[in-house]
């Protein structure tokens, strides 16, 4: 069994850091490009090393390199100050990583473990909340954009994780939780039809039209609402053929 790296590092919901000293934890969380810095090494695909011109133009769009380098050494010496040298990986003077020995980071796990069917786990680590809602880092339009890319990833591995423990349990003949997990797969999915549709019919598998219309009609509130706009005629139609049921 691999043994589990000594600092935590924790995104899906407000950021967290453990296993360091807490008062530098405190210290570190508070700064926004720190933690900007921080979320990106840790979710480098593979933990690749990351170029520093890249994570300063990033972070600092608005500086010339002159200025921006100098910015990314006060949070890499900040990283260092709190995580310890150990934990930060570097090739010469131009790549930065993270140590995946030294620092585990739960939206890594979670989007390594859908693929590799830990799909139960997977749905542990996201019940905290999706990556860092609310963080936001002025006049990075870029940084923003690949934070929201990797939001929008890890909520649909939610949904598709919910939606096979659905099936699974459904197929077990386990109707109860699987419609719970269904429903779980609904809520992840917001604005997906096809998923919606699926779960309509799932619920109405087990015999819970009832639920299945519940959930519909959530889904219809919301998107009158938030785009003034109703449910496709697809999808009504599932829904009016499983009510005339």
């Amino acid at each position: 069994m691999v043994e589990r790296a000594t600092i935590e590092l924790r995104v899906l919901g407000s950021a967290d850091l453990r296993g360091v000293d807490p008062a530098r934890a405190d210290a570190l969380l508070v700064q926004v490009k720190a933690v900007a810095a921080l979320v990106y090494l840790a979710l480098a695909p593979g933990r690749a090393l990351v170029r520093r011109d890249r994570l300063a133009g990033l972070l600092w769009p608005e500086l010339d390199d002159e200025h921006a380098r100098p910015a990314l050494r006060k949070v890499v010496q900040a990283l260092r100050q709190t995580l310890g040298d150990d934990a930060l990986v570097r090739r010469g003077d131009e790549e930065l990583g993270l140590s995946p020995e030294h620092v585990w980071c739960d939206a890594e796990e979670m989007r390594d473990a859908v693929p590799a069917g830990r799909l139960a786990r997977a749905l542990e680590l996201y019940g905290r909340g999706e990556l860092l809602p609310g963080f936001f880092v002025p006049q990075a339009t870029e940084f923003e954009d690949w934070l929201s890319a990797e939001r929008r990833t890890l909520r649909d591995m939610a949904a598709a994780a919910a939606w096979g423990l659905a099936a699974r349990c459904s197929d077990d003949g386990e109707r109860t939780v699987a419609g719970r997990w269904a429903r779980h797969a609904a809520r992840h999915a917001p604005d997906d039809e096809r998923m919606l549709r699926r779960v309509l019919e799932l619920l109405a598998g087990i015999d819970d039209v009832a639920g299945a219309a519940a959930v519909y009609e959530d889904f219809a509130r919301r998107l009158r609402r938030d785009h003034g706009a109703e449910p496709s005629a697809a999808t009504r139609a599932v829904m009016e053929r499983l009510r005339a049921r």
